[in-house]
């Protein structure tokens, strides 16, 4: 989250399970994990949370977070920062439906989706 707080801006909100109050119902080495994480910038609101069901996490391609961008400008810069040690999938570019649009895989190999109305 704090990677994504560096590329988006916002005010970034961590509540880790030994601070909240389910604590001592929680086994301790998840005493530092992350129970409530918000990332907060005007319109925008990310949630996430380290817990996951026993099974853990499996990464998989069955989300795509879209970011819909006020300027041509925030568009490219958000792409470079989600980028950057990730993957350009598809760069940036204008498109028939009158947008720019592009989209990236980040580092921790989560898929998002650059978009900004041309209109």
């Amino acid at each position: 989250m704090i990677f994504y707080q560096d590329c988006l801006g916002g005010e970034l909100t961590l509540q880790t399970i030994g601070e909240s109050p389910i604590a001592t119902k929680m086994p301790h080495y998840l005493e530092k994990s992350i129970l409530h994480a918000v990332l907060a910038k005007d319109d925008l609101v990310i949630m996430a949370t380290d817990m996951v069901e026993e099974a853990g996490l499996i990464k998989g391609n069955a989300v795509s977070m879209m970011l819909n961008c006020n300027s041509q400008e925030e568009a490219q810069l958000f792409y470079h920062k989600l980028s950057t040690g990730g993957k350009a999938v598809h760069p940036l570019q204008e498109t028939f439906w009158g947008a720019i649009f592009g989209d990236l895989t980040d580092r921790y190999g989560n898929n998002w989706l650059i978009n900004y109305d041309n209109q």
